[in-house]
């Protein structure tokens, strides 16, 4: 765990966060500075500080990620229409908290094309 990371300090109920979901892998809450109607992030308990390190032990909670994404839009009426699963990694790709996250935007359509 990282000792000065915020979203160590959000599993570890250290600080507050709104919290969408949680089980014994990951904890889902709102990003505080949200860029779409539904901006949640979806951040392993375990601390893994990017992509970069993530590993084949890693397999289980990088594959459940995409699963509670799903879960969350369905339950917030997105599956549907449409939304965004996001992993920044590095600073490059403005990745600004170094405890990997993957960001759930939806509720509006979506700018830029990414096929």
């Amino acid at each position: 765990m990282g000792e000065q990371c915020i979203f160590c300090k959000i599993i570890a109920k250290e600080t507050t966060a709104d919290i969408a979901y949680e089980d014994d892998l990951v904890v889902a809450f709102h990003d505080i500075n949200p860029q779409a109607p539904l901006h949640l992030l979806v951040v392993p308990k375990e601390h893994i500080p990017s992509l970069n390190d993530v590993t084949e032990a890693h397999a289980k909670i990088m594959g459940h990620i995409p699963v509670v994404a799903k879960e969350i839009t369905k339950k917030n009426g997105l599956a549907e229409d449409g939304w965004r699963l996001v992993i920044n990694c590095g600073p490059d790709a403005k990745q600004t908290v170094f405890h990997l996250h993957a960001h759930i935007l939806g509720g509006r359509p979506m700018s830029g094309h990414m096929a």
